[in-house]
């Protein structure tokens, strides 16, 4: 067997049927090398028990612990049987029952004192903590050889604790794990030599036995530094690579231009630019003028000014020659950026029209909904080269859609763009454009190195002048009803102020959204359980709540509504309606959570809060206070106080700092949301490698895969590299990330 295959192998060939159909299907685990990378989440300590007191609820648990007292009860006149087996670990006490033809093997062998392990789902039955029909193996077994065996395999040693499934138990991956641990030897270890040595590093075969089967808890530890090495570096030399890749590739040199387009429209700003827009321009500007293409990303605060110094690269671009798109997630953006942009440009923006500039430009709007004639126009002026600046959704990477010259591609909210996306529209230049890629999501530090490591990154994360404060407070609906209706004063008072409102909703209520057949029983059980549980209830929704504030609470003002599923001119005229000041409130969904820009709007009132993540809630929050007027943002939630919803809430009421925010956003989540669509290209997602904890190993890696390829871009001396990196990077992630 050579070094590789051992890894390849399917688990099929070793488990047999069941187990592995139950491994591919619930765990994604195919091979023996998946198997050696499906790490224990932790150790149980022999003669240590499990904490009982601490089992979380509805989740699938291991615990060890002795058996305290087992009964049968009979019930259904004596025609039912009950087994109930209490637990005890010192902590607490736990119920297991068992029903029917299930109560006999466990009647024999959960004797009190016996000590076993137990797995299933934690539930609650009569306010009392129970797992029913829990599968377990006892860790003192009667028979003399048995008891050898369990002796051997579990006394003085760390039992390792793997994330399971319903159909598969801890133990049983152990003993899977164990058929396939001889292979560990085979395994190709990616660092290089040099780098191995010279930190000290246990060898990778060591590092897996010690992983699985530790003898010490410092076992744990050697292993888990070793691995955790292994996935950060992996995964840098991939970045790397691409970006070393990406500086050989040729682009126009876009150069600022003087007494062009953009000194005309710097000399008609009504402000100056802060100190992080200049200093970020520059960067950009910098990045322009080179041979080869620019690939930045710019993070911003929610209103630190991105569009503003987006805006100044096209122009840049236009003066030289050359044409710019700008790339938005949804319709209703689009129009926002085209609107906002060719009010901030004026006779700029209408570059061969009459009145226009004779130093201007046309920016033009492309997207899926627009009509026939008005799109036959916007292709022609992008083709003639009569627009320099194109403004559009995904439609502007139909095959149809043709430049005269693209020089720059800018992304808004990157993490809605599929990098398929994103390249489709970069081959549209005759060389490859630069890239600006954008998001109001701040991302902290050692994200921005994993995830998009092929960037340069830019942060802005000054306000402008002139922009407010927005205070933030958690409404608690539930234990204090009179909150809330003061909630809706507040919003009464800023209208009456001449102010506007945004009142956010997690759902739309229409038929499209209720559709799937639910019947009336089914209904009205949801609804009593939703009575008894607020967590039940299906969320608020924009259309009855709409309804319910027109009767009641903001009666007599102007409340409309904004969502999703609305034809696209019906979204833009009450967006149209809303930003000339002719609506008082806005009921939406989240489709205003990015890039809407209406200053008058000073109040927000986020429905079900806890329902949003923390940094969405961050978003729809920047939508207020950007005028001269202080924004207020209440978050209306029915979580108890003890909740961590609530204590999300509490966080995001605490503070505007956005990379503060998606800090705690990615403790509270962990990697899994965050890394996502970005981190797909890779097979291996972090097994080990937590992004918040590991911020020193992350930024040691990607050093030295920095200067790995710097010295050896083709890993011609690294051919274990190359290995590992071409079983991480299939065909299909290797493209995507080459996309990236």
């Amino acid at each position: 067997m050579d070094r590789v295959s051992s890894f390849d192998e399917p688990l099929l060939k070793l488990l047999g049927g069941a187990t592995a159909k139950v491994m591919a299907e619930h765990l994604d685990l195919h091979t023996v090398g998946d198997l050696l990378h499906h790490y224990p989440r932790r150790y149980e300590e022999r003669g240590k028990l499990t904490a009982l007191a601490d089992l979380p609820l509805d989740e699938h648990v291991t615990v060890v612990a002795q058996v305290a007292d087992a009964r049968i009860l009979m019930f259904n006149n004596g025609r039912g049987k009950r087994l109930e087996v209490t637990l005890t670990d010192g902590s607490g006490r736990l119920q297991l029952v068992f029903f029917g033809h299930g109560v006999h093997k466990p009647h024999k062998e959960l004797l009190p004192g016996r000590q076993a392990m137990f797995a299933g789902k934690v539930s609650v039955f009569n306010r009392k903590m129970q797992l029913a029909h829990p599968t377990y193996q006892l860790l003192d077994a009667s028979d003399a050889d048995e008891a050898t065996e369990a002796v051997d395999a579990f006394a003085g040693r760390l039992l390792p604790i793997y994330p399971a499934c319903k159909q598969l138990d801890s133990w049983r991956i152990a003993k899977a794990v164990d058929a396939v641990l001889p292979s560990a030897r085979d395994a190709v270890d990616p660092l290089p030599a040099s780098l191995r040595e010279g930190r000290g590093f246990t060898p990778l075969p060591e590092a897996l036995l010690k992983v699985h089967r530790p003898q010490t808890k410092a076992d744990v530890e050697d292993a888990r530094a070793r691995l955790k090495w292994d996935e950060a570096f992996v995964l840098q030399v991939a970045l790397a690579r691409r970006r070393y890749a990406d500086a050989q590739l040729p682009a126009v040199a876009r150069r600022p231009v003087a007494d062009g387009l953009l000194d005309a429209f710097d000399a008609k700003l009504p402000f100056t630019l802060t100190e992080g827009q200049e200093k970020v321009s520059k960067e950009i500007f910098d990045d322009l003028a080179t041979e080869h293409p620019m690939h930045r990303l710019l993070q911003g605060e929610v209103g630190s000014g991105k569009t503003m110094v987006a805006l100044r690269a096209m122009l840049t671009v236009v003066d030289a020659g050359g044409q710019a798109a700008m790339l938005a997630p949804t319709e209703v953006l689009a129009q926002q950026h085209h609107r906002s942009i060719t009010e901030m440009m004026g006779e700029l923006a209408e570059g061969g029209m009459l009145g226009g500039s004779d130093r201007g430009t046309k920016v033009v709007l492309l997207t899926g909904s627009m009509g026939m004639a008005a799109r036959r126009q916007a292709l022609l002026d992008l083709v003639t080269g009569e627009a320099g600046i194109v403004i559009g959704t995904h439609a502007l990477i139909e095959d149809k859609v043709q430049f005269h010259d693209l020089g720059l591609v800018v992304v808004d909210e990157q993490h809605r763009f599929g990098v398929e996306q994103r390249d489709a529209l970069r081959s549209k230049g005759k060389q490859p454009p630069h890239l600006l890629v954008m998001t109001a999501t701040p991302i902290p530090r050692t994200v921005a190195m994993t995830v998009f490591g092929d960037l340069e990154t830019s942060v802005l994360d000054q306000l402008p002048a002139g922009r407010s404060p927005i205070a933030s407070h958690v409404v608690p609906a539930k234990d204090k009803p009179h909150f809330l209706s003061r909630a809706w004063e507040r919003v009464r008072e800023e209208v009456g102020n001449g102010h506007q409102a945004y009142v956010v909703c997690p759902r739309i209520g229409d038929d499209a959204e209720e559709a799937g057949g639910k019947g009336g029983k089914k209904t009205k059980a949801k609804k009593q359980a939703a009575d008894e549980d607020p967590e039940k209830r299906p969320p608020l929704a924009v259309l009855e709540i709409a309804d319910e504030l027109r009767k009641g609470a903001l009666a007599g003002l102007g409340v409309e509504v904004l969502h999703g599923r609305m034809h696209p001119d019906a979204k833009d005229d009450v967006m149209r309606r809303f930003a000339a000041g002719d609506v008082d409130v806005l009921v939406a969904t989240t489709v205003i959570e990015v890039g809407v820009n209406v200053p008058n709007a000073t109040a927000m009132v986020i429905m079900d809060a806890d329902r949003f993540g923390v940094s969405q809630l961050h978003q729809l929050r920047g939508r207020v206070g950007r005028g001269s007027a202080p924004g207020l943002c209440l978050l209306v939630s029915e979580a108890h106080e003890a909740s961590p919803a609530r204590a999300r809430l509490s966080a995001v009421a605490a503070t505007l700092d956005g990379f503060e925010l998606s800090r705690i956003d990615l403790e509270q989540r962990r990697e899994g949301d965050v890394l996502g669509q970005a981190q797909s290209g890779v097979r291996s997602s972090l097994r080990m490698l937590t992004v918040i904890d590991d911020e020193e190993v992350i930024a040691a890696a990607r050093e030295e895969a920095v200067a790995v390829v710097a010295a050896d871009p083709e890993l011609e001396h690294l051919p274990e590299l190359r290995t590992v990196l071409a079983a991480l990077l299939d065909k299909d992630r290797e493209e995507y990330l080459d996309k990236g």
